[in-house]
């Protein structure tokens, strides 16, 4: 028989939402009469904005026309879609971050499962503890968690603010997420600088994850880590339209690869990470769909950028409303001021997943045991403001009668 990947052996047996998801089709099998409220997975409620539905339906019919048909499309992406992120999303916070620096893709996670391809599988990796289980699983499906090298786990926990200091042993990648997932915590300038200066200091590449950038409120947190003097030698940044277009189902992102950032083969020889990333997308990736990308350029249209606020403002009430709520109920919450997320510590002593059972038995309610996100994630839940308005109310309600 053929020898396999041996990584794979190394990892959980199921992927953490797949856990959850079998745990509840479980329950509604045993009580088929009960609605349970999902305030687990990261999935948004609201439609695709419209001024990005209306983008799609002109570019299906642009595609049905002899005239206007696209086929293959860029591998890095249209170059229409590229300058309007570098206008609105870099320039305008006055980042000179080109379009030729970045790159369309499918979504953030795929990048983030990516991106470790870059990288010798002798580096060695730092990730937030808790944290997105794509940044660990990749690595170790790639081979970085060894006897001799194993995986730094950066912890964050309410004592250091979701913060984690910099770790006693260096590292050569590093994975980071502000506005974060799980934890609803956000990164001050300060802090961020910090591990930047820390990464020039020892040579080490951070990986931003800001899928959650737009729901920042506070006008002193940094947006990107490209705010951040130097970061554009240490620092590739990876965003999404999912959560801000509604673009879950139809998949649409971005990374960033400046040319300013370089590492070395082996031999000494040194390269730029932008053209290793060139060279890896062309290779394995079409590229993302014209219509999905139409879309996507409308949302930085003055009506586009209008619907996504509108999008992120119901979101981060019901952010508002569920962290209110917990705290009146009794829980202990974090996060939820400059992220879609609320993250409660389980009350009496109980595990993750015991909470997580108690409040599907008791209240149907559907939560993201913490200890699936790491091992300080142990002890807490994640819930999700990316529910309708009516069924946030519906859940507050079942946990105060």
């Amino acid at each position: 028989m053929i020898t396999l990947n041996n990584n794979f052996h190394l990892l959980p047996e199921s992927y953490l939402f797949s856990i959850v998801r079998q745990r509840l089709d479980a329950y509604r099998q045993n009580h088929p009469e009960d609605e349970i409220i999902r305030m687990d997975i990261g999935d948004v409620t609201r439609p695709i904005a419209p001024a990005a539905v209306a983008a799609m339906h002109a570019a299906v019919d642009e595609l049905a026309r002899t005239e206007s048909f696209h086929g293959y499309g860029p591998e890095q992406g249209y170059l229409f879609l590229r300058e309007a992120i570098a206008d609105y999303d870099y320039r305008r916070l006055g980042i000179a971050i080109t379009p030729d620096e970045i790159f369309i893709s499918d979504g953030a996670k795929s990048d983030l499962g990516n991106l470790g391809e870059l990288f010798s599988h002798r580096a060695r990796v730092a990730v937030p503890d808790p944290g997105y289980p794509v940044y660990a699983d990749d690595n170790i499906i790639d081979g970085r968690n060894r006897t001799d090298a194993p995986i730094i786990h950066l912890p964050l926990t309410p004592e250091n603010h979701f913060v984690p200091p910099t770790p006693d042993r260096t590292p050569d990648l590093i994975y980071l997420c502000y506005p974060n997932n799980p934890t609803g915590a956000s990164i001050s300038r300060h802090d961020l600088s910090r591990w930047v200066d820390y990464a020039r200091r020892v040579g080490a590449v951070i990986i931003y994850d800001s899928a959650y950038e737009a729901y920042i409120r506070d006008a002193s947190l940094p947006h990107s880590i490209y705010e951040i003097e130097g970061a554009e030698e240490v620092a590739i940044e990876v965003r999404s339209f999912s959560k801000t277009g509604g673009f879950t189902g139809i998949r649409c992102g971005y990374t960033v690869v400046p040319h300013a950032l370089k590492g070395c083969y082996a031999d000494g020889t040194v390269a730029e990470l932008h053209r290793l990333w060139m060279r890896r997308q062309s290779t394995k990736f079409n590229g993302a769909s014209y219509i999905s990308q139409r879309g996507a350029a409308a949302l930085y249209t003055p009506e586009g950028r209008r619907q996504v606020e509108e999008s992120i403002d119901y979101y981060m009430e019901n952010a508002r409303l569920l962290r209110e709520g917990m705290a009146a109920a009794g829980y202990e919450a974090f996060g939820g001021e400059n992220a879609p997320y609320v993250w409660v510590r389980t009350p009496d002593g109980m595990t993750s997943w015991e909470f997580f059972d108690h409040l599907l038995e008791r209240y149907q309610l559907s939560s993201t045991p913490g200890a699936g996100f790491g091992t300080n994630g142990e002890g807490f839940v994640r819930l999700t403001a990316f529910n309708t308005r009516s069924n946030t109310l519906a859940a507050l309600r079942r946990l105060r009668d």
